[in-house]
């Protein structure tokens, strides 16, 4: 099992940048098969906006944040990173942390079926 705790969210005004950290309290990162990134604002449901695949470090990204958001896995610091860049306000949400993806599954990257593990989340706030 990976613990997972988010970090570095906050308030920012439009145009801005933020970067979020999670951090496995127990278990290694690195031995996750894959770490992604969600969001959930109010009324909707949770969103994928990045993955990342552990072994060969493929990405993905929901189109909505394509060119201004990263992903990036850091072993020696055992944390899954997001930089957030250019934010606009309709990426105000809570945002979580996941990892190991069900192997079972077979639909889409950007779904939480696709995740075992989950943080607490950590709310982002970009006022226009």
């Amino acid at each position: 099992q990976v613990q997972l705790a988010e970090s570095g969210g906050g308030s920012v005004q439009a145009g801005g940048s933020l970067r979020l950290s999670c951090a496995a309290i127990s278990g290694y990162i690195s031995r996750r098969n894959c770490l992604g990134w969600f969001r959930q604002a109010p009324g909707k449901e949770r969103e994928g906006v990045a993955m990342i695949y552990t072994g060969g470090g493929n990405t993905y990204y929901a189109d909505s944040v394509k060119g201004r958001f990263t992903i990036f896995q850091d072993n020696a610091k055992n944390t899954v990173d997001l930089e957030m860049r250019d934010l606009k306000a309709d990426d105000t949400a809570m945002y979580y942390c996941a990892a190991e993806c069900v192997l079972s599954y077979g639909g889409p990257w950007s779904s939480p079926k696709q995740f075992e593990y989950w943080g607490q989340g950590i709310l982002v706030t970009v006022s226009s």
